[in-house]
């Protein structure tokens, strides 16, 4: 256990030594968020949403108006004081794949969480509600609180994390029926029911979500001529139809989650390696989403992390406008990613049991 601690010190050593040097030699773009969130030129700070929320709490703070070296310094040993209270596995110091996603996926926080971020407000809500997660309450619990605690959340600060826990209960639902490939049945299930929530939307609000949000937003950084706009997300379909929404929900999901069209990129190396931790992540994950669905019985409590990761995935194909995008989200979603890759290492517990002894009182002869 004494190497697994110091492997994860050390880690954290050197993720906080990456924020507090990364904006000195990362382009402007990785900081566009933290310029808009911490210098809040238009007053646009407030309760409601996730940019004037972020410039709300760090306007009382004060952690906005600070360096970038001296946000890097605060927000990241916050972070790994997250994962530490989650518990660090015995097996954490091993070299192998498993650890080896979960390092590079640690470092880059100190990309994108060493300045000004939303996704270090997502990540402390995410950490917060994976507390719940790795109690001992029943499952029951579990599920109502993450429910009612994502469907606050995604109304006051993201409004796509409303539509995780609906699709988190479809694909819970499905996992107790007896079929062959669950997993690939899970996913395929979990995305018509993304489309169909987008219908939905659609005759309710005139347009379909993708198209009103990442289609929209893309098409915008093309009309202005958006130097990075190499790495958006377009679906080659037109999404004003429904059979066309359909396909750019299911285009998006396998280019943000595998997303070896990514890999034209060879020569940006930040790119590639981006994608190929992606694709190592989802690959893995889906591997071990096998054998917790295999073993439904002995993991109810961790099926439970692993299906609101999935719906979170599959809600990013709606929404995600870049492959950038899709790595730094996944940040604020990390603590349901390290239960997940940790999910047999007693990290998530369940009800005590109590035991009851009826003891044979012998007579007096």
């Amino acid at each position: 256990m004494k190497r697994s601690k110091l492997t994860f010190l050390f880690i954290a050593i050197v993720t906080i030594l990456v924020g507090m040097i990364a904006s000195f030699i990362l382009p402007d773009r990785f900081m566009f968020d933290a310029y808009t969130i911490g210098l809040d030129r238009y007053n646009e700070k407030g309760w409601l949403g996730s940019y004037p929320f972020s410039m709300m709490i760090y306007h009382i703070t004060g952690v906005g108006r600070l360096p970038f070296p001296m946000v890097a310094l605060i927000q990241l040993p916050i972070i790994f004081l997250m994962f530490k209270h989650l518990k660090i596995p015995r097996s954490f110091h091993q070299f192998n794949l498993k650890n080896a996603i979960i390092w590079l996926g640690l470092l880059m926080f100190g990309i994108y969480v060493g300045f000004p971020s939303k996704e270090f407000i997502t990540a402390i809500y995410i950490y917060l509600l994976s507390l719940v997660l790795i109690s001992r309450l029943n499952l029951f619990l579990k599920i109502a609180l993450t429910f009612l605690l994502l469907a606050f959340f995604g109304w006051f600060y993201r409004q796509y994390f409303l539509l995780i826990p609906f699709l988190a209960l479809v694909i819970y639902g499905l996992s107790y029926i007896k079929i062959k490939n669950r997993v690939l049945t899970v996913l395929v299930v979990g995305i018509l029911t993304a489309c169909f929530m987008s219908l939905s939307y659609g005759l309710v609000k005139g347009e379909f979500m993708s198209q009103g949000s990442r289609e929209a937003l893309n098409k915008r950084r093309v009309e202005r001529g958006d130097s990075n706009a190499a790495t958006m997300i377009v679906s080659p379909v037109e999404t004003d139809t429904f059979h066309g929404e359909a396909f750019g929900i299911v285009y998006g999901f396998f280019t943000v989650n595998l997303p070896v069209t990514g890999l034209r990129f060879i020569l940006k190396p930040h790119v590639i390696a981006f994608v190929i931790w992606q694709l190592g992540l989802f690959i893995y994950l889906l591997y071990l989403y096998s054998i917790v669905l295999k073993n439904k019985e002995k993991y109810l409590h961790e099926q439970w992390v692993f299906h609101l990761l999935f719906a979170y995935f599959v809600i990013q194909g709606v929404f995600e406008p870049d492959l950038g995008s899709a790595v730094k989200h996944k940040l604020g979603v990390f603590p349901w990613i390290w239960l997940a890759f940790y999910y047999n290492k007693g990290l998530i517990k369940r009800p005590t049991k109590i035991k009851r002894y009826v003891f044979k009182l012998a007579k007096n002869n």
